[in-house]
């Protein structure tokens, strides 16, 4: 569950929950409780220095329920889930200070002895009226910590998605394909013994890969330009080690503008594998790859083409397809519904088109 931006970026929120904001926050709720005693009917009934007095006892009374109530009653008994006890002892502590306030109001009160019994009937009344104006005044401030706790919770939980999507999104990206490894491994052994110079120029290429796949694309986007020179090396590493497989790379005439586009590290990556794999033919035909960058108005579109043959197995069949699996997951995750995938695969040609937005 994610915070809507225009409450996350409400100034109200930041007052309320805000760490920075706190000596303000107490601030302006001392203020709006002491401005709502002062002016209120049942102050505005006395005069002289028994009027301050009286203020000064009902607000400080109130202070301390409002203090009392935030920072021990709430995260005490009523964030634990003990709401039975958290009632309890919140009543108990409103008819405490609703005692205690009225014992020394009625200690330091001015005689009024032309109201005689019925001013006495009326303060028991008041008591009473205390109480229930008292309970709601503090459960605000129950309030006020339960939006607190809610935000929080919430940002931290929009944390702890981001998180497990980034580190999703890692293992995705970083999962390469040993078959590719292991394959080129094995070819430069081969070359080794009949075409050391050649073995030489792979294992070139080989360390420019492996080092652009460890170090260089660990940023969150990657230029695309420079995406597309680590597959037309991958692609030139399959073509050393390979005699017979045609390769076309058909990118914008205006090279400049892939230096202003960026794209998550090694996202086409597993379908140029996957082309790398299956572009065989064992019947005599000529195997080859093609790939296509084109920009339509605010979309980026791969077109990635491979020979293929029917009769061609692969040798890892328990994997065949997973990494399909894997980058159609990462693509969720990153585009969500605003990418567009396209797979078609015919007896003889395996094609994809990949439309991103930009």
């Amino acid at each position: 569950m994610r915070e809507d931006p225009e409450l996350e970026n409400s100034n109200l929120q930041q007052l309320i929950v805000s760490d920075r904001y706190r000596l303000l926050r107490h601030t302006v709720l001392l203020l709006v409780m002491f401005v709502a005693i002062f002016y209120s009917n049942w102050q505005s009934e006395y005069s002289g220095p028994y009027r301050f007095y009286r203020l000064l006892c009902v607000y400080g009374g109130l202070i301390v329920m409002c203090y009392v109530n935030m920072f021990v009653l709430v995260p005490v008994f009523f964030f634990r889930g003990r709401y039975v006890l958290y009632m309890l002892f919140f009543l108990l502590l409103i008819l405490l200070c609703q005692i205690a306030m009225s014992n020394l109001l009625y200690a330091f009160e001015i005689p009024r002895p032309s109201l005689g019994y019925q001013h006495y009937r009326e303060s028991d009344r008041g008591f009473y009226e205390g109480l229930i104006i008292l309970t709601p005044i503090i459960l605000v401030t129950t309030m006020i910590k339960l939006f607190q706790r809610w935000t929080r919770d919430n940002k931290r939980i929009a944390d702890l998605q981001n998180i497990t999507l980034m580190m999703e999104l890692n293992e995705l990206k970083n999962q390469i394909n040993p078959h590719f490894l292991f394959n080129m491994l094995n070819g430069i052994k081969a070359l080794v013994r009949s075409d050391p110079e050649k073995a030489t120029q792979v294992i070139m290429k080989l360390s420019e890969f492996l080092r652009y796949q460890i170090y260089e694309n660990n940023e969150e986007k990657t230029p695309l330009k420079s995406e597309i020179t680590f597959l037309s090396n991958f692609l030139n590493l399959e073509m050393l080690r390979r005699d017979r497989l045609y390769v076309d790379i058909n990118i914008p005439e205006n090279q400049e503008i892939l230096n202003g586009i960026f794209v998550p590290p090694n996202l086409f990556t597993t379908f140029v594998e996957n082309a790398v794999k299956h572009s065989v033919d064992i019947s005599g035909g000529e195997p080859y790859i093609r790939i296509k960058f084109i920009l339509v108005e605010s979309q980026l579109h791969f077109f990635c083409t491979n020979s293929k043959d029917p009769l061609f197995t692969p040798n890892d069949q328990k994997s065949s397809g997973l990494g399909l699996a894997n980058i159609k997951r990462r693509l969720e995750l990153l585009y969500k519904e605003s990418y567009s995938l396209t797979i078609d695969s015919t007896e003889n040609q395996f094609s994809i088109l990949l439309k991103l937005p930009l």
